[in-house]
């Protein structure tokens, strides 16, 4: 009897741990799920309508803890992937490509995002010319966003063809600088 019980008991805790709201896709799948804690969780899609002259857009990915996780892939309403973008602790993360609406790649991006519990972060500088080489450990002060940090890629979204490219640390763009092993000089953007 006392074994009846406890089962009884776990299960009525397992009840408890559902989800607050969820949306059931035509195979059977839960999407945008909210727990308990009124937290999102889990795979989403989150669908932006057109808005004085901006298009619309739909979003899927992951959300972990109410925050952005993982690759969120963005399409147009017309079906066409607009953007790629990866997360880490609800901001950008790593390499983001931008698509034009006709498919062709109008832009990649890389970016470093920052872990909201650390009040600093030790960041190695790596030689721009040979990325293998480190030449110093930098402390910085976080704030908890995204940082510009490696190559951002412009291409002609219609040719593919290469147009600009600008390199970023932490946050601020180099200078062209043919000095072996330097640190580039930032110039400062007003």
């Amino acid at each position: 009897m006392r074994a009846f019980i406890l089962i009884l008991l776990l299960h009525s805790l397992s009840i408890s741990a559902q989800w607050k709201d969820f949306f059931l896709t035509r195979r059977g799948d839960t999407l945008n799920r909210v727990d308990m804690g009124g937290k999102r969780q889990g795979p989403w899609v989150v669908s932006m309508p057109e808005l004085r002259g901006e298009r619309g857009y739909e979003e899927e990915g992951h959300f972990v803890d109410d925050s952005k996780e993982g690759t969120w892939k963005r399409f147009s309403l017309e079906g066409v992937k607009i953007a790629e973008e990866n997360y880490r602790w609800g901001k950008l993360h790593g390499r983001q490509l931008y698509y034009s609406y006709f498919g062709g790649l109008v832009r990649e991006e890389n970016w470093r995002a920052m872990d909201p519990k650390q009040s600093y972060d030790t960041v190695a500088v790596f030689d721009l010319k040979d990325p293998d080489k480190k030449i110093a450990d930098v402390i910085v002060k976080n704030e908890g966003l995204s940082m510009r940090h490696g190559v951002f890629t412009y291409y002609d979204p219609r040719s593919g063809k290469l147009l600009a490219k600008e390199i970023y640390v932490m946050n601020k763009l180099q200078e062209d600088d043919s000095t072996e092993g330097a640190i580039k000089k930032p110039i400062e953007k007003k």
